[in-house]
């Protein structure tokens, strides 16, 4: 197999291959390997010093870890085509290494196929285009993007149509099949929206999508960001996700024509195994403590978040966690930019495969406008609500064993220090808004 893929590329003009894996956060590593030596590193993998890496649970005294090549995964740069981009596995003295993020999914997929089903996932990702002022600030790039409800503007969708067109014709080439692209809610907020697949594949081209992105922008002297909040008055970043089950002959089902808004009962039980599992799933689909300022209560200055924090479902309702689009799946509306999409797939399908197995009901479907229902009445009608900080999700996490088990023991505890780690260096750094609002008062 190796000869043929090494092969296939040489015929392809293919010199270079960029051996790739991602840390905790979702952020993509590498190293360049030469094609001529992809036997090597197809066999042991491309060797990292873990502690370098970002979070993968090494000390500097570890030995290395091992990015082993799945080449199902395997993307041919459209903007250069002598490099291919390859993902992988970690591996620690050739064993899998339990802290990797697609090793963590993986195992979650295999527990479904177990039980006769194939995770299928499609993925909204928005990002805004900045421009960065000698001074370090950044700012909306476009100066004549300033409507106060930009949504669909054509003008502003027009003046971006450079990126956006290389963008898709990127896309199409890499076989992804793009449908979709539009201006959102926020100045120099965009989205591209691509066929769904199986969440592995979803996963691993969601990290392309984000480097590409990125990649894209600095080519037109722009900056890229999914931050999920990165301006207090405007919409924030999302990362929605549509997800249904397939048996092994690939039907869905989630489907049943018969049945309200076309779930099925298989449907709504995944579906309420999301639902109970909301505070300890925002961990991991929420999971920076800037994704707090985007998952707010009411409607912020920008007039709709478009990411609520209750834990409800309706049919084509945006002010719940959960929405039914269409029959035969349903949308998560709370997983934002900075989602790592291998831990939060893994601890989506977790939580679904937990409410079939308890046969959870979902509850009563949501009709109204929850931004304009007082909080009496939404406590009355016992709708939950999202953690609204890091700090509050990481306990639920911590005490909610069916994500953690999604997760695995070692990573459970890995990801929680790390991010209470970051949760106290945000608590004992001192802001701007702190130096504004305190430093002349007291």
């Amino acid at each position: 197999m190796i000869e043929k893929v090494k092969s296939d590329l040489i015929k392809k003009g293919v010199e270079y291959l960029f051996c790739s894996f991602v840390e905790l956060t979702g952020a993509p590593k590498a190293k360049l390997v030469p094609v001529t030596h992809l036997e090597e590193f197809a066999k042991d993998g491309a060797g990292f010093a873990g502690f370098a890496c970002g979070d993968v649970g090494q000390g500097p005294h570890d030995p290395d870890i091992c990015s082993v090549p799945d080449f199902r995964s395997l993307a041919i740069l459209p903007w250069r085509k002598n490099i291919a981009w390859v993902i992988g596995n970690l591996h620690v003295n050739g064993e899998p290494w339990p802290l990797c993020p697609r090793t963590v999914l993986m195992r979650q997929l295999e527990q479904a196929r177990n039980q006769g089903y194939v995770v299928n996932v499609g993925v909204e990702p928005e990002f805004m285009l900045l421009k960065k002022s000698d001074s370090g600030e950044f700012t909306p790039w476009d100066a004549l993007d300033t409507l106060s409800k930009p949504c669909y503007d054509l003008r502003a969708l027009y003046r971006n149509v450079d990126v956006m067109t290389t963008l898709l014709r990127n896309m199409q080439e890499l076989g992804w099949d793009p449908y979709a692209n539009d201006h959102e809610d926020a100045n120099c907020q965009f989205e591209i929206n691509w066929t769904y697949s199986d969440a592995l594949t979803t996963a691993d081209r969601h990290t392309f999508f984000k480097w590409m992105v990125r990649t894209v922008a600095e080519q037109h002297g722009l900056w890229a960001t999914f931050m999920p909040k990165p301006f207090s008055n405007l919409t924030g970043n999302g990362a929605h996700i549509h997800l249904s089950l397939a048996d092994e002959k690939g039907k869905n089902v989630f489907l049943d024509s018969s049945a309200d808004l076309g779930l099925s009962q298989l449907g709504r039980w995944f579906m309420g195994g999301v639902l109970r599992h909301a505070g300890a799933l925002s961990a991991l689909v929420a999971p920076i403590v800037n994704s707090y300022k985007r998952l707010v209560r009411g409607a912020p200055r920008s007039g709709a978040t478009w990411a609520p924090v209750y834990v409800t479902y309706g049919a084509s309702n945006r002010t719940q966690m959960v929405r039914i689009p269409a029959p035969g799946r349903f949308e998560i509306r709370v997983v934002d930019g900075a989602a790592n999409p291998y831990l939060a797939f893994a601890g989506i399908i977790a939580a679904g495969l937990d409410g079939i197995a308890q046969k959870i009901d979902p509850g009563p479907l949501n009709r109204d406008n929850l931004y304009e229902v007082p909080e009496e009445e939404l406590l009355t009608r016992g709708i939950g609500v999202l953690p609204s900080t890091l700090a509050e999700a990481l306990d639920a996490l911590s005490q909610d064993s069916i994500v953690q088990g999604a997760l695995g023991s070692a990573y459970s505890k890995e990801y929680l220090k790390v991010k209470r780690d970051e949760w106290l260096f945000h608590n004992r750094t001192v802001t701007m808004w702190e130096l504004n609002h305190y430093l002349a008062t007291y």
